[in-house]
């Protein structure tokens, strides 16, 4: 029964130093300021007004590829896992 209460007390003491490390390293952190930041025009152009960014057309076509991939992947795996024979 004492090797349990030893083993007990060695556990608790790991978990508060533990705590008390962590507590320790604990450290104030700096935000940023609430106030809203002047910015004049769209971040995402040179000065002009809203537009598209990126290409559009490489953009849908990756979601198509990604579409018919699936489906063909799909398709082979009940392909591959149909129960022969029943």
């Amino acid at each position: 029964m004492t090797h349990r209460l030893v083993r007990a007390a060695e556990q608790t003491g790991a978990i508060a130093a533990a705590l008390a490390a962590w507590l320790f390293c604990a450290s104030a952190t700096l935000a940023a300021s609430p106030s809203p930041d002047p910015i004049v025009g769209d971040p995402r152009s040179s000065g002009q007004g809203p537009g598209l960014v990126g290409d559009p057309l490489f953009a849908l076509l990756a979601v198509i590829a990604i579409g018919v991939g699936s489906v063909v992947a799909t398709l082979v795996y009940v392909r591959l896992t149909a129960r022969r024979g029943e």
